[in-house]
């Protein structure tokens, strides 16, 4: 498998809803980054679903090398 793209250095805020599943993007691939639109298709990865516990602003991976997908752990920075 390859390495994903990282469509940028910095994590994204994102609002999202409880009880409501999100598929974020692994590939790097997506256009509507954070999350998944299909763009996988064929490269080995797959897209990391979960569900919001709270209404809030989040903050997911935009550089695809969290130790903590989707969620950002700030290895963007190293």
């Amino acid at each position: 498998m390859s390495e994903p793209l990282s469509p940028q250095n910095e994590p994204y805020a994102v609002e999202v809803e409880e009880g409501k599943s999100y598929y974020w993007c692994a590939c790097g691939r997506s256009i509507n980054q954070p999350y998944c639109d299909g763009s996988h298709e064929g490269t080995g990865f797959q897209p990391v679903a979960f569900t919001a516990e709270k209404t809030d602003t989040i903050f997911l991976c935009g550089c695809k090398k969290t130790g903590t997908p989707p969620f950002c752990d700030g290895s963007h920075s190293k």
